[in-house]
């Protein structure tokens, strides 16, 4: 079973075929000068994609990643339909249709923030994705969604998987917390995760709106003091709601503060905003990012080895 990637998910495509003991094939994708994607299966890959069930790894962020993922899918399931017709008339142009049997793994689904309609009108975002995606594959495989529960209705099998244990490994080894905090009560459920197999204890903190433009984050029976307290989450995007939390930590007597998740984004300036507020800051290599210490191939190939079983 072949591991398909374009330029986004190249380096998780190329451990998770080592992980999975499978062939990687780096799929050929750039932009034209206007901006617009473009993407094409080469010739080499042809029979391997029609001999068996292929995966592909592609991010769908930015929103030019969303255009490659699409491009990509359709281009294998064209190829596995057997239609190569071409205006250069180049090769055999159709063979022999061999079925459906495409997995989609998404170390970082875009829009996933966009999970609910909170006034008329508006999209809920993440379901369009999904439900669009899902028309092209026969499975997918999601690290690390923010709310799940968006896409329970796609009409293919969807497995939502975690880089919890493999962020805990590296804390424990790296970090050495005595603490696991989420930021938000919503998360608890990964700093549980994190901290029960450090074998930590664990809190949350509580969210207070002040004002249109204020949170206030405040402790939860917290015993914090003279020890060292990871913050987990899922994505850290400006880093604001960590720096928050730190300072709400330090005040409580923490003497090391760092902050672990999944998806580093790391906009407006983030990495330069947390490294005054927090010891050190870790994530997955589902985004490149220069915090990127952990792999996220480990979680999609267990979530690819259940796609699998469940589609034979």
């Amino acid at each position: 079973m072949p591991v398909l990637s374009g330029d986004s998910g190249l380096e998780i495509a190329e451990s998770l075929s080592m992980i999975m003991k499978m062939d990687f094939t780096k799929l050929e994708t750039r932009k034209f000068p206007d901006g617009e994607s473009y993407v094409r299966v080469p010739e080499e890959a042809i029979e391997s994609i029609r001999s068996e069930e292929v995966i592909l790894v592609s991010n769908t962020f930015p929103d030019s990643g969303i255009m490659k993922t699409l491009f990509l899918l359709s281009a294998i399931n064209d190829i596995r339909k057997g239609n190569l017709t071409n205006v250069k008339q180049e090769g055999e142009i159709q063979l022999g249709d061999v079925g459906p049997g495409v997995i989609l793994a998404i170390p970082y689904f875009g829009y996933a923030r966009q999970d609910k309609r909170f006034s008329w009108g508006e999209s809920i975002s993440a379901k369009v994705i999904g439900e669009i995606l899902s028309n092209h594959c026969e499975g997918m495989v999601i690290l690390d969604l923010h709310e799940p529960g968006v896409l329970n209705e796609l009409k293919v099998p969807t497995r939502f998987v975690s880089s919890m244990p493999e962020i805990a490994n590296f804390l424990s080894i790296d970090v050495k917390p005595d603490f696991i905090l989420s930021p938000d009560k919503g998360a608890i459920s990964r700093a549980t995760e994190v901290a029960n197999i450090i074998g930590s204890k664990y809190s949350y903190l509580e969210k207070r709106r002040i004002d249109a433009h204020t949170i206030e984050h405040t402790p939860k029976d917290l015993d914090v003091d003279r020890k060292i307290v990871a913050i987990v989450d899922d994505m850290i995007s400006t880093g604001g709601t960590i720096c928050r939390a730190s300072d709400a930590l330090r005040r409580q007597g923490a003497t090391e503060v760092h902050a672990a998740c999944t998806h580093g984004l790391f906009t407006g300036g983030a990495l330069s905003r947390l490294a005054n507020h927090v010891d050190g800051v870790y994530t997955t290599n589902s985004l490149s990012n220069p915090r990127a210490n952990v792999s996220a191939a480990p979680a999609l190939a267990r979530g690819i080895e259940e796609i699998i079983r469940e589609l034979r």
